[in-house]
């Protein structure tokens, strides 16, 4: 690595590090843990156990009823979807969404290791740009940095839906997947609901607030990182820009209608602002 990229790599360890220590160690813990149950033995029935528990090839063998008891697991695998789209490399406060998409990466990817918990990393555009296996340490927590900071995609487009297949495909043990994207795609929505039925998804929304309006700058040229398809418009027109806004309104609302169809917690976080309190608001939600 060249000198600026450890540079960058480390101002960017020392603040997730702090954040994590600092304000999510304990929120981390009683948002994710607990919610994944692994198998601990058998015993004999009793009195108000629950009877989906019964071990019905146990009882017929022993000919008397037993229970599966199911004890809290305590290591958890934690993945990263990380979209790296041409849209994510936009932004006018101070930092780009990809920008943001790695500073709020690892600060969970620090909160995953210091409850000893395995991170693993899917960067995707539309098509799979990279994996990197769960595993545990600081050592691949800066190598994740790394990827988030350099990494140049091969393409620009998105494909919110294989990459969520993906997910499921690769990931086998059932883990908690945060979903970092602005969410700039459809039709989705059937990877996305087989996705939460095998493990526990949480979805990021990264924006800009530059994109939640348009000013009225004149005549101005809009280019479209993904298609790059640059086209000319009139800001001055109300009209026009009363259309802009309620595009993006109506995006918006159909991503949080799509989560909550789904049961999925979602937080949005905006370039150049505290990305802490929307998190901290997902993790209270669910503890």
């Amino acid at each position: 690595m060249n000198e600026d990229i450890i540079k960058k790599v480390r101002k960017i360890e020392i603040k997730a590090r702090g954040l994590s220590q600092q304000m999510f160690s304990g929120e981390y813990h009683s948002a994710f843990k607990g919610r994944g149950m692994v198998f601990s033995e058998v015993r004999e029935y009793q009195y108000g156990d629950d009877v989906r528990n019964i071990d019905w090839n146990v009882t017929a063998r022993l000919a008397h009823p037993y229970v599966k008891v199911f004890e809290e697991e305590r290591e958890l695998t934690v993945m990263l979807l990380v979209d790296v789209s041409g849209s994510n490399r936009f932004g006018t406060h101070s930092q780009f969404k990809e920008e943001l998409a790695a500073e709020v990466a690892a600060t969970l990817a620090f909160s995953a290791i210091a409850n000893n918990d395995k991170v693993g990393v899917i960067l995707f555009s539309d098509r799979i740009e990279k994996f990197i296996p769960p595993k545990k340490g600081r050592t691949h927590i800066l190598r994740i940095i790394r990827e988030l900071i350099t990494y140049r995609p091969l393409s620009s487009g998105t494909d919110l839906g294989q990459a969520l297949k993906y997910f499921t495909n690769v990931t086998k043990k059932r883990c908690t997947a945060f979903l970092l994207s602005d969410f700039y795609d459809s039709g989705y929505g059937d990877a996305l609901k087989l996705a939460v039925a095998k493990h526990d998804i949480v979805t990021l929304r990264l924006s800009d607030r530059r994109e939640a309006s348009l000013s009225d700058l004149g005549m101005v040229k809009l280019y479209d990182p993904e298609s790059t398809r640059t086209i000319w418009v009139d800001s001055s027109d109300r009209k026009v820009r009363e259309a802009y806004d309620h595009r993006f309104n109506e995006h918006r609302n159909e991503v949080e209608r799509t989560m909550k169809k789904y049961g999925i917690d979602m937080a949005t976080m905006w370039t150049g602002e505290d990305f802490v309190k929307p998190l901290r608001a997902v993790m209270a939600r669910r503890s």
